[in-house]
């Protein structure tokens, strides 16, 4: 089982350059395999694009919509969504990133369609060991015993939900 092992960096209400400070309104929409440059990402998003029980999305602003910033796999567990895999573009990681604040874009989309789908809001993932309390302290994220398995609970979800899509309503 694949681990989410993005850093969250910035929680903002968009994606925000990461040395001016300007942001970008975005668009979590779904991505086709022929999308995706395989150099472009540690994962392997091809494949995760022919799980018939998942869907794939990407994030992209409205300005440059042929530039993917990131990505998400999830997978709808008939009482919660599951993030299968999270992962910001190259340009996206690291020092020298352009933006910052993809990573919880993606999350919160999730969220999202946890609300959609009349969740609650409750979205899970397995975290990498070492994340786990940043994942507490960015997301507000619980885990499930002692093991891994992580779970954004629904006051955390509606936070996150309204930080990046204020303009819509829970369903």
């Amino acid at each position: 089982m694949t681990k989410i092992s993005e850093q969250i960096d910035k929680l903002t209400s968009s994606i925000e350059n990461a040395i001016t400070g300007e942001r970008f309104l975005t668009d979590v929409l779904p991505v086709f395999s022929s999308e995706i440059k395989a150099s472009d990402w540690v994962f392997n998003w091809k494949a995760e694009t022919k799980y018939n029980s998942r869907s794939v999305f990407k994030l992209v602003t409205h300005e440059n919509p042929k530039v993917i910033h990131g990505l998400l796999s999830i997978e709808d567990k008939n009482d919660h969504i599951f993030m299968h895999l999270l992962e910001s573009a190259k340009f996206n990681k690291g020092k020298n990133k352009v933006y910052e604040g993809v990573a919880g874009n993606l999350v919160a989309y999730a969220c999202k369609v946890a609300f959609e789908y009349n969740y609650d809001g409750i979205v899970s993932f397995v975290s990498k060991t070492q994340l786990i309390e940043h994942y507490q302290e960015t997301l507000g994220a619980k885990q499930f015993g002692r093991g891994s398995q992580m779970f954004i609970d629904t006051p955390q979800s509606y936070q996150l939900f309204k930080r990046y899509f204020p303009n819509e309503k829970q369903s």
